[in-house]
């Protein structure tokens, strides 16, 4: 099976995601807790992103949501958008508080 690798910029994780998939199914793999996941049809909104680079398939997206605008600048939302090559993203609205949450740094007894 083909996986494309895909990076969230703000903490420099990668997943692999295949092209059957959305970009939301593979970052639920990741195991974040708390990744808001909504409706999965997109509707709902919360799992907006912004494609840096790479290509990808979308279906259709709530304009409450995602404009014209927001669309053709690569503000999408994860669930409704399926990898056709690697992908840079970056996370944006609700779904930033836990995606790019950082672990605290366990420090070293002295």
């Amino acid at each position: 099976m083909i996986y494309f690798n895909v990076l969230i910029e703000e903490t420099g994780e990668t997943f692999r995601c295949s092209p059957q998939e959305s970009l939301l199914a593979g970052m639920e793999r990741l195991g974040k807790k708390g990744i808001p996941v909504g409706c999965r049809g997109g509707g709902c909104g919360v799992c907006k992103v912004e494609i840096t680079s790479g290509s990808y398939v979308k279906r259709v997206m709530s304009r409450d949501y995602v404009s014209v605008e927001d669309e053709a600048a690569g503000r999408v939302l994860a669930c409704r958008v399926k990898p056709s090559s690697d992908i840079s993203l970056r996370v944006l609205g609700k779904m930033a508080k836990n995606v790019c949450r950082v672990q605290p740094a366990v420090s070293a007894a002295v």
